[in-house]
């Protein structure tokens, strides 16, 4: 992944990973027979690079852990598994008995847990009780560690903004946080009694039910505030209200998944849970996960994936434990630095960032990545799969290979009649480098001079993009990058809002505090409405405002390539993985 989440995906996940990346769609019943049935038993055997970011699920963001924390906790809501697109990114009901529907002019939301639904508590089975969701946002902004994700919730939620106020200056030690979280309240979540929870909103919210589908909402149980957040003491004393809990583990090295026993199956319609365990082995290459799953001594991967010429190999010969789904990505994308003082400030013309939208080539560097089986053509800032995508393009070319002499003219009637010269990082890794040099031989063509700077994986975002003293200086002028949203479908807010709004306070990666007012007045608009079709009409016009600005431009959206072995059967993509769902294979004996 990279510094920030999971949102932010470095381009070498194009060729290396299969977290945020249709050319071969997913065969709806993954090659079953008719008189095939589910079988259960046996170890998931999955293959990974790396480890979990965090097994804490308030404190997790990273992609791949979200199928840990689908397989040991749940949420009051969740998504269904699923071949189908559309199934995929439908929220359900999972600890909830059902979806409710909003009262108070679309500010409040009022759950009824479900009966049965259990902690795998140090003294047996516990039922989830309506306080253990008050307690999970309770955590989130805990000055320990806080959430990534809790922006989302922390102006959203009724008095949730004053709470985490006052939760800043608490020692960051166990004793002196709990005794905040049980003494101090939010306004806007509460337990009206012990299987009902209400959440009240400080404006509507058409995302809202989207954003209880993310690991930060899970619940929590009282255990865990005698620990400091995703700390060892934490981790040993894991509980879960999945269908496993973790039997061993060992930090970048492997870890193994046990069932619950405390589970009970007829509370829970997401999971089958057929396996009897999963086994996560860490340290492996991408080549060696699937040569293993090609040889069958690995079934899944974890965080890796299929190199673009495997993929496409694969594609080509119809492998049926190959398959691609959209993830909403958009990667990559080119930031314009509009601050920029090289060329007498040149990029803060609006031609000349126009000139640029006009000469990037964008069909080549599809290519590079693989081709269409691996990546569509991009042009807007929301990715296929996410509310607000729509098919236009500001900025047409023909076959969209660039424009040079469209280019040229608007460089000429800026006042740039002899081209400009630009600086561009780029991570010197894995296929990043030739993205580059593909970007740049397009841009000579139009007389744009593409300086390329090679920076180390570590020193990209710390030294050249965030750093704003870098960016004013003009230490680069188009920088590549990669954005994935949060979650899935009604997910436009988790796009625009990190990258494309600026109120006075400087957002992280809101790389060149960029703000387009009329943008903003519609995706007010569009997170208060509950109409999707409206919604996706709203997000639409906020996605062509920004555009107009040409102050980024899309490339690339690709999709997630997965592949698994030939004994895992049902392979259902779980929305926030963009991966297969553990608890929902079986193994073919």
């Amino acid at each position: 992944m990279t510094l920030r989440k999971r949102l932010l995906v470095p381009l070498s996940l194009l060729a290396s990973s299969t977290l945020l990346f249709s050319g071969c769609a997913i065969d709806s019943d993954n090659g079953l027979k008719s008189d095939q049935k589910p079988q259960s038993g046996g170890m998931l055997k999955i293959g990974s690079n790396g480890d979990n970011d965090h097994l804490d699920p308030a404190l997790t963001s990273y992609v791949p852990t979200q199928n840990f924390i689908r397989a040991t906790n749940r949420q009051l809501v969740s998504y269904e598994a699923s071949t189908d697109e559309g199934t995929r990114i439908e929220v359900k009901a999972d600890l909830a008995q059902e979806i409710p529907e909003a009262t108070n002019g679309g500010k409040t939301y009022t759950f009824t847990l479900k009966e049965g639904v259990n902690w795998d508590a140090p003294e047996g089975a516990r039922q989830i009780v309506a306080e253990d969701v008050v307690r999970g946002f309770k955590r989130l902004c805990n000055p320990y560690r806080s959430s990534p994700l809790v922006g989302y919730f922390q102006n959203l939620l009724e008095g949730m903004d004053a709470y985490c106020e006052g939760f800043s200056e608490v020692d960051p030690e166990p004793d002196p946080m709990a005794k905040y979280i049980n003494t101090a309240e939010i306004k806007g979540i509460r337990a009206i009694d012990e299987r009902t929870v209400e959440f009240n909103l400080t404006q509507p919210a058409g995302d809202f039910i989207y954003m209880l589908t993310l690991a930060t909402a899970t619940p929590a149980p009282e255990e865990v505030l005698k620990y400091l957040p995703d700390s060892p003491e934490y981790r040993k004393n894991f509980i879960a209200s999945g269908p496993y809990t973790i039997g061993e583990y060992t930090a970048d090295k492997s870890l193994n998944l046990v069932r619950n026993e405390t589970w009970v199956s007829e509370t829970d319609q997401l999971r089958k849970a057929y396996v009897d365990s999963i086994q996560l082995t860490m340290g492996l290459s991408a080549d060696a996960v699937t040569q293993q799953m090609q040889a069958g001594t690995l079934d899944m991967s974890f965080d890796t994936g299929l190199a673009p010429s495997v993929a496409a190999q694969m594609a080509a010969v119809e492998d049926p434990n190959f398959s691609t789904i959209n993830a909403g990505s958009v990667n990559p994308f080119l930031w314009i630095n509009t601050t920029s003082p090289n060329n007498d400030g040149a990029l803060a013309d609006k031609k000349v960032r126009e000139a640029i939208q006009y000469a990037t080539d964008k069909s080549s560097v599809v290519q590079t990545l693989g081709g269409d089986q691996v990546a569509k053509i991009q042009h807007g800032i929301f990715g296929p799969g996410v509310l607000g995508y729509h098919d236009f393009n500001l900025y047409p070319t023909p076959e969209s290979k660039g424009d040079p002499e469209k280019a040229r003219k608007l460089l000429s009637d800026a006042g740039y009649p002899d081209g400009i010269t630009i600086k561009m990082p780029y991570r010197n890794k894995d296929i990043e480098p030739q993205i580059a040099q593909t970007l740049q031989s397009g841009y000579e063509k139009a007389g744009i001079k593409i300086e390329l700077i090679p920076v180390s994986p570590t020193d990209y975002y710390t030294e050249f993009l965030i750093n704003r003293e870098s960016t004013k200086a003009g230490k680069w002028d188009v920088a590549p990058m990669g954005w994935s949203p949060d979650w899935q479908g009604g997910a436009a807010r988790s796009v625009f809002q990190p990258l494309y709004t600026y109120n006075g306070t400087e957002s992280t990666y809101n790389l060149t505090n960029y703000t387009n007012d009329e943008a903003d007045k519609l995706a007010a608009e569009a997170v208060q409405e509950a109409d999707p079709d409206k919604a996706q009409e709203l997000w639409a016009q906020v996605d062509e405002k920004i555009m107009s600005d040409a102050v980024i431009v899309p490339i690339a959206a690709p999709t997630s390539r997965l592949y698994h072995s030939d004994r895992v059967q049902n392979f259902q993509p779980y929305a926030l993985s963009t991966q297969g769902d553990w608890t929902n294979v079986w193994l073919q004996d």
